[in-house]
């Protein structure tokens, strides 16, 4: 089914579709996205395979990627900087701090620009804006999880048994992707006005991934800073993946609370600035 196949055949035929102004400020009229939850579906699998189209490798940049990222930080914080790793190989260490990383870095990478990217969309179709940024959160998982299958091999080559904490896996995903969906919704209508986005979102990403305990265990931080540390969202992700794929140590439920209290603070602002900065995407972009 085509892009606009999806929004004409969503809502259904028999229905009527209202377009009306805002009606205040917390009109953010969420039912419209379940309504287009059909074209939610089409523009997640587009980007799927736009993503790989016509690349030599395919779905094994998913692999690739991580790996070359891992295998750098194992030279050099590994071996030359010899940081600690809690008693788990350096390797296998960082990969598994790197891959909510890898995920979230890539979906808000998308999110932020996308808007900017389906201009010809944006302008000539009819839909809820929000389903944009929500594709392009929700497509990077194929990637999260081709990866994953990475990591249980690297788990059992250094002989690492899964252990049953993985169960809390999917709800920390859910976590990072409401907050690159947050973040996605104030980056995405920036971009539109101000294209700056693009040149700064890469240097934005890499010194967001070192204040995240990635090459390094939180234990390195002072323990009277960790709660100023904590207020970076991705440090409560990443310690309880680490947590639940190896069972080190205590799940922090500080940080985690402290990343979901951000979430939700950040989810709500954008929501309504996302919703407000929409009247005029089709106008600017």
């Amino acid at each position: 089914m085509t892009m606009e196949a999806a929004a004409a055949h969503t809502p259904s035929s028999d229905q009527i579709v209202e377009i009306r102004p805002d009606r205040g400020w917390f009109d953010l009229d969420l039912g419209a996205v379940w309504r287009y939850r059909e074209l939610l579906i089409v523009l997640t699998m587009r980007d799927i395979q736009v993503l790989y189209k016509q690349a030599a490798l395919g779905a094994a940049w998913a692999i690739i990627q991580p790996l070359f990222a891992v295998a750098i930080f194992t030279i050099v914080f590994g071996i030359f900087a010899r940081m600690p790793s809690e008693g788990v190989p350096y390797p296998l260490y960082a990969f598994a701090a790197y891959l909510p990383w890898f995920y979230f870095s890539e979906a808000i990478r998308r999110a932020g620009l996308g808007l900017v990217s389906d201009a010809e969309l944006v302008r000539k179709v009819y839909f809820p804006r929000l389903i944009m940024p929500l594709a392009n959160v929700i497509s990077p998982l194929i990637d999260f999880c081709i990866a994953f299958a990475v990591l249980v091999v690297l788990m059992a080559f250094f002989g690492f048994a899964p252990s049953w904490r993985m169960v809390f896996i999917p709800p920390l995903m859910i976590v990072a992707l409401l907050l690159a969906l947050s973040v996605g919704l104030w980056l995405g209508p920036i971009n539109v006005r101000f294209r700056d986005i693009k040149h700064t979102l890469p240097f934005m990403i890499q010194l967001w991934m070192y204040a995240s305990p990635i090459v390094y265990p939180l234990t390195l931080v002072p323990e009277a800073w960790r709660w100023l540390y904590s207020l970076n969202p991705m440090v409560g992700v990443i310690e309880g993946f680490r947590w639940a794929v190896f069972g080190l140590g205590e799940l922090n439920v500080g940080a985690l609370a402290i990343s979901a209290a951000a979430i939700i603070v950040l989810l709500a602002a954008g929501l309504v600035f996302f919703r407000r900065m929409e009247r005029t995407f089709a106008d600017v972009i």
